[in-house]
């Protein structure tokens, strides 16, 4: 009969490697898509070769004025499932509403300054647009390196393409 405590602590080690081993994959150049097409997971194989039972976030993209992001975040399936969701409800909130993910999408295309912003139908008032833009900010959904000025941090910029993606689905 195996103990309990050494199964838990025995598990909690395998995945501190795998995460340990997922940081070095980080660093490893991805390969391109099979030409032919043959292999329409050809991301998720090669993610099941290299890290079994895991979820992963990837992407490259070009913002304008912020240049090239790239990013990636792998965490364990059983990791994510046994997490408290509901800690995570006041960052998804943040997007829930129309208004803010027309910000998000302004500010991505090169929209940034309040009076930029202002000038576009979609925020709503003055005061409409502030209130929608703390909201961001206290989310972490976007950043105000100095006054009126807002970006989406590059480490957010992947995950929220994501989010869109996974709604659009």
């Amino acid at each position: 009969m195996v103990d309990p405590e050494l199964e838990a602590r025995i598990v909690t080690l395998e995945r501190a490697v795998a995460a340990l081993q997922q940081r070095d994959v980080r660093d490893t150049p991805t390969a391109p898509a099979p030409v032919d097409g043959d292999d329409t997971f050809w991301a998720l194989t090669e993610l099941e070769r290299r890290s079994p039972g895991t979820v992963q976030m990837t992407g490259s993209v070009e913002v304008p004025e912020a240049g090239a992001v790239r990013w990636q975040v792998t965490q364990h399936g059983d990791t994510l499932l046994q997490q408290d969701w509901t800690e995570v409800a006041t960052t998804l909130d943040a997007l829930a509403h129309p208004a803010r993910l027309s910000i998000l999408r302004l500010v991505m295309t090169g929209v940034r300054t309040t009076a930029d912003l202002l000038q576009q139908e979609t925020v709503g008032t003055t005061g409409q647009l502030h209130h929608h833009l703390r909201q961001l900010v206290a989310a972490g959904w976007l950043t105000s390196p100095r006054r009126g000025h807002y970006e989406v941090p590059a480490p957010r910029v992947v995950p929220l393409l994501i989010t869109v993606l996974s709604a659009t689905r």
